[in-house]
């Protein structure tokens, strides 16, 4: 449909994102909200640099900066809030130039993507408007709603857990895992906890427990339920004393199910889904938000493609081929890590301590604890991994590193452009070939050379990950 808006359900941070994103690439968008206003209430507390780049390339991750909380690391607590072991990381920049970890409070997040949207002139937004049927055709889709029906060139289902656009296309939940009941708990103090400021994991079987600074005046408690307990049965002035909470103000204490799920059907023609709609996993990795953000940036550009007729509508076809597995890996892990940190018996919680022990010995191992890098997407038509190079590198994200273009220094992806660009060596430097110009560039940090390692060059898709390499 010529013309037509890309359609998006949801005004949460994912559809924001994916609307801010399509913006960005000359698309018209319409957002479709069917709540009449935000919801007000936290659920999202943690990203990390990774996701940040769709942040990014959204324009807005330096107002998201100053918004949110560098995370210091993870500490693992037993049920007597006795320290088994502690995982910190360094105060200073990662690899992409933010911190590893943020965290946030999801109001100030939508806030500042809702003014982004407004002063988009691309995007359009409607509150309590409802989607109620799909009607699909060759180039486009006809979206329904109660009273009337609006045509657009695609739609990008972002409506969360309950997803009317998944359950539309005939989509269903797969579960990976059981479901598990947790209360959770916002709190407001009047002024700084004396607390350590990562995230506390409490791995007592008999009542896991989870406990973080969010940010600003922040914090959050989340604590499993026993089969058939209630909320209002947890002793909780007692689970928030350990951490000098028990007199903070509760802005909101309610169950939540947190469930291990992926959806068996990603996209019907040119309807597609991406974010809670698509996935859902347990929280002990954090990677909820994380994983929808992720999703956005990595569709934006291939839908962009398609509706400028620079690619066919298969080129859709890679957005759950990539994104499926990448989401089921990281959901797998959450719940293992969640099984080794919080399962079993008296018995686990011993051995649990003496491993524990062993790994803060080892430097490698404990550094994998807060290394904030996930799987590389697998092969497949945008992921070439042939040869030594291909195989390390392809599928993984390239670092936004500092680089200097004629003596003015930038991260990487200003000079990378927003389409396919090679990054290469030149002699004792580094070139990139965007957009039909050869560009000269200087590592500042030599972050991008040791990088490469061997490698000569990398194909770099516009969403950052690495197509190729040799």
């Amino acid at each position: 449909m010529s013309g037509a808006p890309v359609v998006v359900v949801g005004a949460g941070p994912v559809g924001l994102t994916a609307a801010l994103l399509l913006a960005r690439r000359g698309l018209p968008v319409l957002v479709l909200e069917r709540h009449p206003a935000p919801y007000r209430s936290p659920r999202a507390v943690h990203l990390d640099d990774e996701a940040l780049r769709a942040l990014a390339d959204a324009g807005v991750v330096e107002e998201f900066l100053r918004i949110s909380r560098p995370a210091r690391g993870l500490r693992l607590l037993d049920g007597r809030a006795r320290v088994l072991a502690e995982f910190g990381r360094a105060a200073g920049a990662g690899r992409h130039g933010w911190p590893q970890a943020s965290m946030f409070h999801q109001p100030d997040l939508e806030d500042l993507l809702r003014a982004a949207v407004d002063a988009e002139p691309l995007v359009r937004v409607e509150v309590g408007a409802e989607v109620t049927g799909l009607a699909v055709d060759g180039d486009g889709v006809t979206v329904r709603g109660a009273d009337r029906s609006v045509p657009a060139s695609a739609v990008l289902g972002c409506d969360g857990a309950n997803s009317t656009v998944r359950r539309l296309i005939g989509a269903r939940m797969r579960d990976l895992g059981r479901a598990d009941r947790w209360l959770v708990v916002d709190l407001r103090a009047d002024g700084p906890l004396p607390v350590w400021p990562g995230v506390h994991q409490v791995c007592d079987p008999a009542r896991a427990a989870t406990f973080m600074p969010v940010a600003g005046d922040r914090y959050r408690l989340e604590a499993r339920l026993a089969p058939g307990e209630r909320a209002a049965d947890l002793p909780l002035a007692s689970l928030l004393a350990p951490f000098g909470a028990d007199r903070a103000q509760v802005l909101r204490s309610s169950e939540y199910v947190y469930r291990a799920q992926v959806a068996d059907r990603w996209r019907a023609g040119r309807v597609l889904l991406a974010g809670d709609a698509a996935h859902l996993t347990p929280p002990f990795i954090g990677q909820g938000l994380g994983l929808g953000l992720r999703d956005a940036h990595q569709v934006a550009w291939k839908l962009a493609a398609v509706l400028a007729g620079a690619a066919g509508d298969t080129l859709l076809d890679t957005h759950q081929a990539e994104r499926a597995p990448h989401a089921r890996s990281l959901i797998r892990l959450a719940g293992v890590l969640g099984a080794l940190m919080t399962g079993g018996g008296r018995a686990a919680g011993v051995v649990r301590r003496g491993v524990l022990a062993g790994v803060t010995r080892i430097p490698a191992a404990a550094a994998l604890a807060t290394d904030s890098r996930t799987p590389p997407l697998r092969p497949g038509p945008l992921v070439e991994r042939s040869g030594p190079a291909g195989r390390r590198l392809a599928g993984t994200l390239l670092p936004r590193a500092q680089v200097a273009v004629d003596g003015r220094r930038c991260p990487v992806d200003d000079v990378l452009g927003t389409g396919t660009a090679v990054l290469g060596r030149a002699g004792n430097g580094l070139v990139v070939h965007a957009a039909g110009r050869r560009i000269e560039v200087t590592d500042v940090d030599g972050g991008l050379a040791g990088w490469l390692g061997s490698a000569r060059s990398v194909v770099v898709r516009p969403d950052r990950i690495i197509r190729s390499a040799e």
